[in-house]
């Protein structure tokens, strides 16, 4: 792999050019094959007919076109009234932004036809090689070990702001495929060769008082060259500053163009306000950990950053998602958790509208709290155009797909996802519950073996292979992976009722009983999922109790309740019309499996 020195290429069309089915005119690009209009880097969407009109008159333009040969071209075996294609070049023209009497784009021909007036290149869009680089842990060469949540934001922050240069030409290594060389005594080379990186990026942070220091190089793998070093002094402010000149200065280093345009874009990615940026490099370091306590200290980071700045973008996104996510993980009442996601999802599109994290909040919201999951495939779809190498969006859609019952599409994003950051246990534990889904339990066990390997104390990988053990059969493998779920997730309700299912199944009866009656005592006191004592309550064949449960989890809006039409442990009441009267009031629109989700060894 090497640098590649030049972008792509544009050039006047002529009829002897190699056509590559990209142009660029004006303000827009097209891209022929993929069937894509962009103006500035945004997509602007296009009924099929539509585009069909403009991809011609961009191949002709310039060229009268005559509306008798426009309209052989676009309906070559229908007879349709000329309307039809008057109404086509009008849905162009407001795509294109023309207002009435302007000719910019597209010219009227009076009597004859039409004629594309703008300049159009053809753009060489030849792959280009690609640059892979890796910034490895920054060491917290401080005293106070409380610091070293500093040193892993830094770290986190440089290859979020990197991936976002230019990812057709830099690909930037995952935060936990990195982290796996914190404080490592291996040698460049190896590392290298390990991450498969052409250039690493060292760095050590050490705070004293009120000043900090960092220093930070950027070493070519290759004959372990010192490309560039530099070292920044002064106050915690400066983090902010240095943050956004190493991405820079990196990216001139490796000889790539980045464009004024998305320098301003990384500048406008994080605050300005020292105390904020710390608030939210803690509430990020406690977000990773999806536990109830830990995803409590999250949000009372995140708040303090917007407190400290109110228009604080990503630490609005933080909040969102931590609500969002918090009655899947913590057993937080799902209509508690609802105005404070939404309220954080408005703040952060009113920041920054257009910022890859803000729309996969906004998918957040739809999919787990509002149910909308037309609106959550947007938002994760409009995320990974903005930022095709960000991890959760893929995720997120994979989990959707799965619940839509579009298993290839849904083991293929979550492929993805563990693509762009391998080392993330949730990326597998998730791939396990999508396999899950789609009734592959071997490889819901393998994934979830695999989350458990990279962490062992991620609380979900052990309860996605107990599910997958109850699934397989394997009843006791899967109590005692429940023991390790019930040590490391603090008690949440997924693991008690998974618990009673196994031993409902093993025909130890009064254990099952015991779970369900705890479940419904816990009930009564704090809230207790309703799902959960309803699935113990089907395991013992109480099909009359489990759908009492369910009712009470329809009026809570229980979260749980998305998993009725695609988990198994939910079959043994699929016959019964009450169950599909209660999923018809759920409003889940759910399709055929489409076949059985990738195998982990892909």
């Amino acid at each position: 792999m090497k640098t590649c020195e030049s972008f792509a290429r544009a050039r006047s069309v002529t009829m002897g050019d190699v056509d590559s089915g990209v142009y660029a005119f004006g303000e827009f690009r097209v891209d022929a094959v993929r069937r894509v209009l962009q103006r500035n880097g945004k997509p602007i969407a296009l009924t099929p007919k539509v585009f069909d009109t403009l991809a011609f008159m961009i191949r002709r333009h310039g060229q009268l076109l005559e509306k008798n040969e426009l309209m052989q071209e676009l309906w070559p075996d229908r007879v349709v009234e000329e309307n039809n294609l008057s109404q086509n070049i009008a849905a162009l023209r407001r795509a294109l932004a023309e207002r009435r009497g302007e000719n910019r784009y597209i010219l009227t021909v009076p009597g004859h036809g039409y004629r594309f007036v703008a300049d159009v290149e053809a753009v060489d869009d030849t792959p280009l090689e690609r640059v892979t680089l890796a910034v490895l842990p920054f060491e917290n060469l401080s005293n106070d070990p409380e610091r070293e949540y500093l040193a892993d934001g830094l770290t986190e922050d440089t290859i979020t702001a990197l991936g976002q240069i230019d990812p057709r030409q830099l690909s930037v290594v995952g935060r936990t495929a990195v982290m796996a060389y914190k404080r490592s005594d291996k040698a460049i080379a190896d590392i290298g060769r390990e991450l498969d990186a052409v250039y690493l990026v060292e760095g050590s942070i050490r705070a004293e008082g009120g000043r900090m220091r960092v220093t930070a190089k950027l070493i070519r793998v290759r004959g372990q060259l010192h490309v560039w070093s530099a070292t920044f002094d002064g106050e915690p402010r400066s983090v902010l500053e240095f943050q956004r000149e190493l991405s820079r200065v990196i990216a001139e280093q490796v000889r790539l163009q980045l464009s004024p345009e998305r320098l301003a874009a990384l500048a406008h990615r994080q605050t300005q306000n020292a105390d904020a940026y710390d608030h939210y490099l803690r509430g990020r370091h406690f977000w990773h950990q999806l536990t109830p306590e830990t995803t409590r200290s999250a949000m009372h980071h995140y708040a303090k950053a917007t407190h400290f700045d109110p228009g604080y973008a990503l630490a609005w996104c933080g909040i969102a998602d931590a609500w969002c996510s918090a009655p899947i993980t913590g057993d937080v009442p799902p209509l508690a958790a609802l105005p404070h996601a939404r309220d954080a999802v408005a703040q952060a599109l009113r920041a920054r509208p257009n910022i890859a994290e803000a729309k996969a909040s906004r998918g957040f919201l739809a999919f787990w709290l509002e149910w909308d999951w037309t609106a959550a495939e947007e938002a994760f779809r409009d995320s990974i155009r903005l930022d095709s190498s960000y991890p959760l969006p893929h995720r997120m859609l994979g989990l959707l797909c799965s619940h839509l019952g579009r298993t290839r599409e849904a083991a293929a994003e979550m492929q993805r996802a563990r693509e762009l950051d391998p080392l993330l246990a949730v990326h597998h534990a998730l791939s396990a519950q999508v396999a899950y889904a789609g009734r592959d339990f071997t490889a819901a066990r393998q994934f979830a073996r695999q989350a458990i390997v990279i962490d062992r104390d991620f609380w979900i990988g052990h309860f996605q292979l107990a599910q997958a053990q109850v699934a397989l059969g394997a009843h006791e493998d899967a109590l005692i992976a429940l023991n390790d779920a019930a040590r490391l997730s603090g008690g949440n309700s997924k693991v008690a009722a998974l618990r009673g299912v196994a031993n409902a199944k093993l025909g130890r009866l009064d254990d099952a009983r015991a779970a369900a009656d705890a479940l419904a005592s816990a009930s009564a006191t704090r809230y207790v999922p309703p799902c959960a004592a309803a699935l113990v309550k089907a395991a013992l064949g109480d099909m009359d109790g489990a759908l009492h449960w369910l009712d009470l989890a329809v009026a809570a809006r229980d979260v749980h309740l998305m998993f009725l039409p695609i988990d198994a442990n939910w079959d043994c009441l699929r016959g019964d019309p009450r169950f599909s009267a209660l999923l018809a009031r759920c409003e889940f629109t759910v399709q055929a499996r489409d076949s059985p989700a990738s195998d982990p060894s892909r």
